[in-house]
């Protein structure tokens, strides 16, 4: 029969931390029915059967994987091993505190399809890491959040500690690369309520951490293969064409109101008004073509996402504006071409601030 809920945990020579996990999680689950499924990567320190010897002890077992290795994998397979419809997920080096388990449960029978223990809400935190760490860990969230929309309303996506309904990976094909399990399923899950519970992470205190610089062009190719399955690889190129149309207006519309053999405006005004212009039909496409699946419909929701548009746009047109000016002012060279750099000054400003907040999806 399937037991109330499974803890997943994947090994890979963790001799010396299975003996405290298991009692630790037995303290904190009492007459509670649970199983424990380690999926071990064929550890040489005797993991494995470690686990098998204490199976009479407590409730666990072990798959040992001698064609494979690496996290993503291993929890993923797991998913296919344990039959519970809640699941939870961690890891064995004693980072993830168990104490925390019935919290996360609790959370799943309170109505969350995903509870993540995080690190990033009150109550929560890390001890023991250093500046560099913090900066990694945070930059980590922030590009999540800037490129995959599905993340923006957890705070700390980045978390292996979490406990979810097997219906959000119903149906779903799952292809993490790295560590970031629970980023994949935010983006590809079926997952409409996500909870998070506050705990502290600590340094582990046995073994050797798997932590190393490659794990971060691993999650580079992950967020860029999120970003492709997700769509918003497409989003970002819909942006661009949208983009090079408005530059078409911003050029033709400075041409036309500055040039000596047209209306020879000052440039300052000129271009304050190809700029303007520039903005508006961007958003009208934008609005109709790149963000069509997060517009709001109604006249009071097109002009503040307009408003919104043109306030995240400032910054994008002061930058094209002050380069152009600057830039015509100290070279006296071709003003199309110095607007061409403006331009391309202000580009990433406007596609990561209208993401995040003119199209957000909630």
């Amino acid at each position: 029969m399937p037991k109330a809920f499974s803890i997943l945990i994947p090994t890979y020579n963790e001799r010396d931390n299975i003996a405290p996990l298991l009692e630790r999680i037995a303290a904190a689950l009492p007459d509670i029915d649970y199983e424990v499924l380690f999926v071990d990567d064929n550890s040489h320190d005797g993991t494995a059967e470690l686990i098998n010897s204490l199976s009479n002890h407590y409730p666990t077992r072990v798959i040992v994987r001698k064609d494979k290795r690496g996290l993503a994998t291993a929890v993923t397979d797991g998913f296919s091993w344990v039959d519970s419809d809640t699941i939870l997920v961690m890891d064995a080096d004693m980072q993830h505190p168990p104490e925390i388990i019935p919290s996360l449960i609790q959370a799943i029978q309170d109505g969350a399809d995903i509870a993540v223990a995080s690190r990033y809400v009150k109550g929560g935190g890390t001890s023991g890491w250093s500046t560099i760490r913090k900066i990694i860990s945070g930059g980590a969230i922030m590009l999540s959040h800037i490129l995959l929309p599905h993340s923006r309303h957890v705070k700390d996506p980045m978390s292996g500690f979490f406990a979810f309904r097997r219906s959000v990976i119903g149906g779903v094909k799952l292809s993490p690369i790295g560590y970031k399990i629970l980023l994949e399923m935010l983006v590809v899950g079926k997952a409409d309520k996500v909870s998070e519970v506050p705990f502290m992470f600590c340094l582990r205190q046995k073994g050797e951490s798997k932590l190393n610089v490659s794990q971060e062009g691993e999650y580079l190719r992950h967020l860029f293969s999120l970003m492709r399955r997700s769509g918003e690889i497409t989003r970002f190129l819909k942006f661009l064409l949208v983009g090079a149309s408005g530059t078409v207006v911003n050029l033709g519309l400075l041409w036309l109101l500055h040039d000596q053999n047209t209306l020879g405006w000052d440039i300052r005004i000129a271009l304050l008004i190809a700029i303007e212009m520039s903005v508006f039909t961007n958003f009208l496409l934008n609005n109709y073509f790149t963000f069509r699946d997060r517009r709001q419909s109604g006249a009071g929701a097109f002009i503040k996402n307009c408003l919104r548009y043109n306030f995240f746009s400032i910054p994008a047109g002061l930058l094209n504006w002050v380069t152009t000016v600057v830039l015509t002012d100290k070279s006296n060279g071709p003003y199309i071409i110095l607007n061409l750099i403006g331009i391309a000054v202000a580009m990433v400003w406007n596609f990561v601030a209208n993401s995040l907040w003119t199209w957000n999806k909630k």
